[in-house]
């Protein structure tokens, strides 16, 4: 037996509660019968033994069983060795993480590398706030910090958004003579130009005697959080070298700001560029194609994806949800969302809405339900989503009941989107007083979606009086802009109050309150083109006309009657109706 030692009787062992019973075959034939674990009389801490600690592919069970023949051994007295064990425990995510900690809190030697490493391994697997604890623990035992550590320090700020964090660290930096090292210095931009403070990370940026890419790209990271568009193209266009992370970084700043056309075409030039997108890029792009309604090119980056072998994830398959829904190809979206092989919260949303937008209410709330099924928790938008659907097919009772889930079910508070949609539910039914009641009711002050959506139905259903008392409101909130004198007019002109609709045109005027045009666009070969309301300076303006008379001929063939609420001088809505 002198070979042989039987581990559930060693007290260290147990003290890390290491299974014993488990085994790795690579270092040996062991036998793990009955509880038994054969070593050698001598164990030597070795190379070959501490190489299997490499392994990709290593487990917990199995760093357990090299935990416990260092501790017979005594070779975990070896600060090499130790250091070996702490690293391959912290790559084994939480499992590992927290058998790191308590084997460094049992080390008699502590090393800056040893802290580090498990510092590093927090973050990496976004535990920031437990990273910034072992830095103090670092710190208490007398170790001082280098540039790795401080690398991991900014990141887990970041993840934090501790902005005072971030800037206690820089301090730390500069009296430590760390801030030359290029990972600092990037790591500082970023932070700072993700918090918002761009001055800060500009200053930083132009002292920067080596930039590089990330440099760079943090940079211009920080204008488009900012919204500083133009400054963040004048950046990139000074770059010297360019990869697929600052492309894309331009193509979701575009998308973000609603700058859709900028960002296709920034997609268009990093292809002529000879640069292969990454997946961020193709997101941004998607993002793009679905408000331009540019089907074609959705499409195109679609096949692109496939072929440059991005895997159906649930960020790309929302994505494409997305953009099909938003291009009316309600059928190709949900032939997407059947081909995810995982679907989150989002993708659930996203589906949702396209039925919902599309007429199929009926289908968006079965799908909810089969969301339910499935164990997937529902958000704020999922809710806003499904009472549209309400809505939108007259499900008042259903409606009800799902706003009241969200917070007796879910634990999800209505914000105030929510209350407008449930408002707008009421007043599509002509519950109009009910409608009322809940914006008299509702917890916070009513803004201008919520006001709106009753003033919409006041439309609907002319009651011109309640529509007049929340133009009324609305004016009170700030909200003087076109669009609410609009509706009022257009109320006044549907009872027939033409003297009230001149009194509202001469108030529009004393205000100087001019509408916006509307406009609409439209994808053809493969170019979006853009329409506003009274440009009469498109080539084929005649053709256009005549196409949209024609339509309208055919929608009152089906009973439909469109009507314009208020036109100057009472003319007749026919004179005016293809001004768009």
């Amino acid at each position: 037996m002198n070979n042989f030692f039987f581990f559930k009787h060693y007290s260290p062992v147990d003290e890390f509660k290491i299974p014993c019973s488990l085994s790795i075959p690579r270092i040996q034939n062991l036998n793990t019968s009955n509880g038994y674990m054969p070593l050698p009389a001598k164990f030597k801490c070795d190379l070959r033994t501490l190489s299997l600690l490499s392994f990709p592919t290593l487990s917990l069970p199995s760093l357990l069983q090299i935990h416990a023949h260092l501790l017979v051994s005594g070779a975990i007295a070896d600060p090499f060795a130790a250091a070996k064990l702490v690293s391959a425990a912290s790559s084994i995510s939480n499992p590992g993480l927290r058998h790191a900690c308590l084997l460094l809190r049992r080390l008699p030697s502590r090393s800056a590398f040893l802290y580090n490493t498990l510092i590093g391994a927090h973050v990496e697997n976004d535990l920031p706030v437990e990273a910034l604890a072992l830095y103090k623990r670092m710190l208490a035992a007398g170790l001082a910090p280098n540039n790795y550590t401080f690398s991991f320090l900014l990141r887990a700020s970041l993840a934090v958004r501790s902005l005072w964090d971030g800037r206690k660290f820089h301090a730390q930096i500069v009296r430590l003579g760390w801030e030359s090292y290029d990972f600092v210095q990037n790591g500082l931009i970023h932070l700072y130009s993700s918090c918002g403070c761009v001055g800060s990370a500009r200053q930083l940026f132009d002292r920067s005697p080596h930039r590089d890419v990330i440099t760079w790209t943090s940079m211009i990271n920080g204008y488009a959080k900012s919204g500083q568009t133009r400054t963040a193209r004048e950046l990139f266009d000074r770059m010297p070298e360019r990869n697929a992370v600052s492309w894309s970084a331009m193509i979701t700043m575009y998308a973000q700001v609603g700058e859709f056309k900028e960002a296709l075409d920034v997609f268009n030039e990093m292809q002529r560029s000879g640069v292969w997108p990454n997946q961020a890029g193709v997101i941004g792009a998607l993002s793009a194609c679905g408000f331009l309604g540019a089907l074609e090119q959705g499409k195109w980056i679609h096949a692109f994806a496939k072929r440059s072998g991005m895997g159906l994830d649930r960020v790309l398959g929302t994505a494409l949800i997305d953009m099909y829904a938003k291009c009316g190809c309600i059928e190709t979206a949900w032939q997407v969302f059947d081909e995810m092989p995982e679907r989150d919260v989002f993708a659930y949303t996203s589906m949702i809405s396209g039925l919902s937008n599309h007429g199929q209410s009926s289908k968006a709330i079965d799908l909810f339900d089969k969301m339910q099924g499935e164990g997937v928790r529902p958000n704020e938008v999922t809710f806003i989503c499904l009472l549209s659907a309400c809505g939108r097919i007259g499900m008042v009772d259903r409606g009800r009941e799902i706003f009241k889930s969200m917070k007796e079910v879910h634990g999800i508070e209505p914000g105030v989107e929510h209350y407008g949609s449930l408002v707008d539910l009421l007043g599509r039914a002509g519950l109009l007083e009910e409608a009322k009641r809940v914006i008299t009711e509702m917890p916070m002050k009513p803004d201008s979606y919520v006001l709106g959506a009753l003033l919409n139905a006041c439309m609907a259903h002319e009651d011109v009086e309640l529509g007049k008392e929340m133009v009324e409101s609305l004016v009170s909130l700030g909200l003087d802009h076109s669009g609410v004198h609009v509706l009022l007019s257009n109320m006044y002109a549907s009872a027939y109050r033409w003297e009230d609709v001149m009194e509202v045109r001469k108030r529009m005027e004393e205000k100087n309150v001019q509408k916006v045009p509307g406009c609409s666009m439209i994808e053809v070969d493969g170019v979006a083109r853009e329409f506003v309301a009274g440009d009469r300076s498109h080539l084929k303006t005649s053709d256009v006309v005549l196409a949209l008379k024609a339509m309208d001929e055919q929608m009152k063939s089906f009973g439909d009657d469109p009507r314009v609420g208020v036109f100057e001088n009472n003319l007749d809505w026919r004179d005016t109706q293809f001004d768009h």
